[in-house]
């Protein structure tokens, strides 16, 4: 049976495009799979904010990231695709944690090359080139399953004004691209890129080019997160306001194909078959 890195390598080598669905939780990620997606995606600030309520600006740590990665995982059979940030600090740290996503059962990850505090009111910029050539060198060095898929984030089209560190660039953008696919990243993704200047990076670069946010013509993939996380908040808010207000809510607690999203019927006939064996009373 194929690793879940090599279905995901898989799925990219064919060519045809696809959707990385936003995957928070295992339950998330479990109701994609059933929806029909192809791949599971669990972004940095989805986690962050949803699981333990702070920014995705370097204070979350890879440790948190992986620990929710791994139950994800564990619950599908779809690759998961997680967003590692910047690897932590060093090239020891990025060797570390690439071991540590892959013995978690991860397909693959995206690192940037953002400076930390990164994402906050600190404009750090990006790294050296260099400096993310070798990062990914450590990475490719750690990888074990030559499958594991390694995408490079470059966040030069990723501005200040939107809280990148990225100065816009395009020309930038290729140059860096073209050393990260050198460095041995197996795909890139830039945040922040239009349609037209995706188009020049899927001509210019040789490597697949995927999308952060919505669909883009011509890309190998979309990791298309958000809706899942944010709405999910945005409904309990709403839910809990109005529990507090009215002191009552008036909704259905039915979840569609919940006995077999969390495998119910599995457990009840390990459980009855226990109680039967055993001389318990059964239901």
């Amino acid at each position: 049976m194929p690793s879940q890195a090599q279905k995901l390598r898989d799925l990219i080598n064919r060519g045809e495009h696809f959707i990385v669905a936003d995957a928070y939780s295992a339950l998330t990620a479990r109701i994609v799979e059933r929806v029909g997606f192809k791949a599971a995606y669990l972004g940095g600030h989805a986690c962050s904010a949803f699981h333990y309520a702070v920014p995705d600006n370097g204070i979350f740590s890879q440790v948190e990231q992986i620990e929710q990665a791994a139950r994800i995982a564990a619950a599908i059979d779809i690759p998961l695709i997680v967003d590692a940030d910047t690897l932590g600090e060093t090239v020891a740290d990025a060797f570390h944690f690439t071991r540590r996503y892959e013995r978690a059962g991860i397909a693959g990850f995206h690192v940037e090359d953002e400076i930390n505090p990164k994402h906050s009111a600190y404009a750090g910029g990006l790294l050296p080139i260099a400096d993310m050539q070798v990062r990914l060198q450590a990475i490719v060095k750690a990888r074990q399953d030559p499958a594991f898929v390694i995408i490079g984030r470059c966040d030069e089209l990723f501005t200040s004004k939107h809280r990148g560190g990225g100065s816009g660039s395009l020309k930038e953008a290729i140059d860096r691209g073209r050393a990260y696919a050198e460095a041995g990243a197996d795909a890139l993704v830039y945040p922040g890129a239009t349609a037209e200047m995706t188009a020049e990076l899927v001509r210019s670069l040789p490597v697949p080019i995927s999308v952060l946010g919505p669909v883009i013509p011509g890309t190998a993939f979309t990791l298309h997160t958000g809706w899942g996380w944010l709405g999910a908040a945005q409904l309990h808010w709403e839910r809990a306001r109005k529990l507090m207000e009215t002191g009552s809510l008036d909704i259905s607690i039915v979840i569609e194909d919940k006995a077999q999203l969390i495998e119910q019927d599995l457990y009840d006939e390990l459980i009855g078959d226990w109680a039967r064996k055993t001389g318990r009373p059964v239901r």
